[in-house]
């Protein structure tokens, strides 16, 4: 299996004008190749668009510049943009997993840079890494590569830091886990909720984020094109940055410990799209990273054989006694803790949504059909017994 790994560098000044030259000339081959694919009747082949836009645009007055950069990362952004038509497609005619995807759109001087590089365009010696008519850069290896690359990104993100991200090959690691099974619930209050009653609380972004809108109100007073505007815009881009490496690190280090520690790891479909249209929690959950979170664990189970298990977002798991497994209906979001009416256990409204999360992903759920009360059971409890349900 295929991972990257990501390495942080400094280039030189002299370095820092031969990248942005090569990051350049990137954009404009991709947005000469969709400018052409946008007024074709059918897509082009990439072999044909990499004739057009690169071998015969190097030889015209105003594209000659393409010939100062290495010709490698030019085809593969002209690859790339094949793949990129070829997901969009693929969405539409539903043979891609996932939400439809939008076209391809043309590039921006000031959005995230990259540039890809494979095995004709780059070579490691010892510490250094060669990059063709770049030079050599020295990135901060904070692990080792664990076999050859295959390609090698180069990055430069909206806050003007460096990086190169290898694709390597990986195999599976077979590590024993202590415990066979665990469902996790996850939330806005505490990240995290696991079905053995432990709560993970998340990062705190509210000074960060508190900087954010300040910074953004001050940018939408300032006038488009100045210096100053431009200023604020890299000290937000700078804080979105912060923002995100805290969230990472703490991810990754959650994602590793559920999954070195559990054999089957069960979560549930969260309609994240549709929760943010509440305009009270949107920024909230944008901010928790549940999506990434998700990828990340699926990531390292394949990578330590172990069992990934996604349950249906209809699943009534905070409806449910995960006890007895009586039904009792939707709760009000403030209520956190419940009493059964039929068994009489009070629970934890993340932990029980947890247990029931786990026992419907490992498939030892209750039979809610043939769970019944002692008396007669209701689908609206009695004004008495609705008193046993608290709200914290």
């Amino acid at each position: 299996m295929k991972a990257r790994y990501r390495y942080r560098f400094y280039p030189t000044d002299q370095q820092r004008q031969r990248l942005a030259q090569l990051f350049g000339c990137v954009r404009v081959v991709w947005n000469d190749a969709l400018a052409i694919c946008k007024q074709s009747d059918s897509l082009p082949k990439t072999s044909e668009l990499q004739k057009l836009v690169i071998t015969q645009a190097k030889k015209t007055p105003e594209r000659q510049w393409l010939s100062d950069v290495s010709n490698v990362p030019l085809q593969q952004s002209v690859a790339d943009l094949g793949v990129a038509y070829k997901n969009f497609f693929d969405a539409i005619k539903g043979r891609r997993k996932g939400k439809k995807i939008n076209p391809p759109r043309f590039k921006k001087k000031t959005e995230r840079q990259s540039a890809r590089f494979t095995t004709y365009g780059f070579s490691i010696k010892g510490e250094e890494v060669y990059l063709a008519k770049i030079g050599n850069v020295r990135p901060i290896w904070s692990r080792k590569l664990p076999s050859k690359p295959s390609s090698v990104t180069v990055i430069k993100d909206n806050a003007n830091r460096y990086f190169l991200s290898f694709v390597v090959e990986i195999d599976p690691v077979d590590q024993p886990a202590s415990n066979p099974s665990i469902g996790i619930d996850l939330g806005i209050k505490a990240f995290a909720t696991l079905s053995t009653g432990q709560k993970i609380d998340g990062p705190d972004y509210s000074k960060l984020d508190k900087k954010i809108r300040r910074k953004q109100r001050k940018l939408a007073r300032q006038v488009k094109g100045s210096k100053r505007r431009e200023k604020t815009r890299l000290q937000i881009a700078k804080l979105h940055s912060r923002i995100s490496d805290i969230r990472r690190d703490f991810l990754h280090k959650l994602s590793t410990r559920v999954v070195i520690e559990n054999q089957v790891i069960a979560l549930e479909d969260l309609n994240v799209s549709g929760m943010v249209k509440n305009r009270k929690l949107a920024r909230a959950i944008s901010l928790q990273g549940w999506r990434e979170f998700r990828v990340l664990v699926e990531a390292k189970c394949n990578k330590l054989n172990r069992e990934f298990i996604v349950i249906d977002r209809w699943e009534p798991t905070s409806q449910t006694c995960s006890t007895c497994g009586f039904k009792w209906g939707k709760v009000d979001l403030s209520v956190r803790s419940v009493v059964c009416l039929n068994c009489g256990t009070e629970h934890d409204r993340d932990e029980n949504a947890a247990r029931n999360i786990e026992k419907v992903g490992i498939g030892h759920c209750h039979d809610y059909k043939w769970t019944q009360r002692e008396s007669k059971t209701t689908s609206v409890a009695s004004p008495d017994e609705a008193s046993r349900i608290i709200a914290l």
